[in-house]
């Protein structure tokens, strides 16, 4: 979900690691209790900054202080907090004050991040483009939507979207299950953020930065529209969902002439190993505090291989997994409920196999590798299986 994921994409490291298990209160971002969630750790943007990059953040931030720029950027504007109630006429921050933008706020990060581009095209920048949309829960799912592909998506059958029966742990997003207005404001949303990174990409262009230019795409959450009967993601789900989906996001790497185009891989890779991986291909290094589990896949940006343990590790709050190429293993503390999958067979984990006769060697594995990593990486006093604290409010 948003601010765990924001927060191990700056800083390498995990929730048990950084201490934001799930998304931050309000309070601690406008306020007398507001606070910067990362000043304890180097992030991304400080490494950079001091590597002579100028850094600019355009869209949501959800890290605490969003009223004053923090972790190296000097360039701000943003959110005054973490959800998002509509995409139009709602409040944003920007100068320190927060005013209310008229208009489609996908819109305005697009324009704002392209502005910081132009303004500092002559020197190293960093751009973080954070739009808090599609934003697929809350409400606004259930409102028209607004933009120029309202009319191009009315009415269409979306077969990506699939309709199944509800899963009997979906705790929130019930009222969206099936209804063909939430898919159709959710294609919308994901679309006019598309529009955005092209309107990126061709400032790039036109401003003759393109090859001198690293873009990365990605998402800060998984989702489920409708697979398996499950609409959201972890949250949104008791117990706390870790669903394949729910954990996938997209993840492109674009720099012409030293990325080579159309070249997928098979490692699996998390956003953990995301700040590594960026360092490792601007030749610069990860900064001293608590060890990163993250590993840097950069030379195959680059076309080359690369020795790689196909394993990665998640958590949210108390629910922790680890995906392997073929079987996947989740365990919540301190009593389950427990899952087994085998991903070869199942790949839409419909058969959970914990507690079949056969899988033992299997479950007994992966508990001991999972149990192995978080012992090595997590900070006693974040680590939930041992009664460490969350910086965010606990939802379990």
């Amino acid at each position: 979900m948003c601010s765990p994921t924001r927060a191990t994409f700056l800083t390498g490291l995990i929730p048990s690691q950084h201490g934001v298990h799930s998304f931050l209160d309000p309070k601690f971002m406008m306020g007398p209790e507001a606070y910067n969630t990362l000043a304890e750790f180097t992030s991304l943007g400080e490494v950079l900054r001091d590597a002579g990059y100028v850094c600019g953040l355009s869209g949501k931030w959800h890290l605490g202080a969003n009223l004053t720029p923090s972790e190296g950027f000097t360039s701000w504007i943003t959110k005054p907090d973490g959800s998002t109630r509509e995409f139009y006429d709602q409040d944003i921050i920007e100068d320190g004050k927060v005013r209310k933008e008229a208009g489609y706020t996908t819109e305005l990060w697009t324009r704002k991040g392209i502005e910081f581009i132009e303004a500092n095209q002559a020197r190293p920048f960093f751009l973080y483009l954070a739009y808090n949309g599609p934003y697929s829960l809350g409400n606004l799912m259930l409102n028209p939507a607004r933009n120029r592909w309202a009319p191009i998506y009315k009415d269409q059958p979306f077969l990506s979207f699939p309709r199944d029966a509800m899963h009997p742990w979906q705790f929130a997003n019930k009222q969206f299950h099936n209804r063909q207005e939430a898919i159709e404001r959710e294609a919308c949303e994901v679309s006019g953020l598309d529009d955005g990174v092209g309107e990126v990409l061709a400032a790039l262009k036109r401003l003759g930065l393109e090859k001198d230019t690293l873009v990365v795409y990605s998402s800060d959450q998984g989702w489920m529209g409708g697979q398996n009967g499950m609409w959201g993601m972890g949250d949104h789900f008791r117990p706390i969902g870790a669903h394949e989906l729910m954990m996938q996001i997209p993840l492109i790497f674009r720099q012409p002439g030293r990325i080579p185009a159309a070249q997928t891989s098979d490692l699996l890779v998390s956003n953990y190993d995301f700040m590594p991986s960026v360092l490792g291909f601007l030749g610069a290094k990860m900064p001293q505090q608590p060890r990163s589990p993250g590993r840097d896949f950069s030379p195959v940006l680059r076309g080359e291989s690369v020795a790689w343990e196909n394993e990665v590790f998640y958590e949210m709050e108390t629910c922790r997994a680890i995906r392997t190429d073929d079987w996947k293993y989740v365990a919540r503390f301190p009593s389950g409920p427990f899952e087994l999958y085998d991903m070869k067979a199942d790949p839409r984990e419909r058969v959970n196999l914990y507690g079949q006769p056969g899988t033992e060697p299997h479950r007994d594995e992966l508990a001991r590798r999972l149990d192995g990593f978080f012992n090595r990486y997590a900070d006693p006093q974040y680590d939930l299986w041992r009664g460490g604290r969350s910086k965010a409010k606990r939802l379990e």
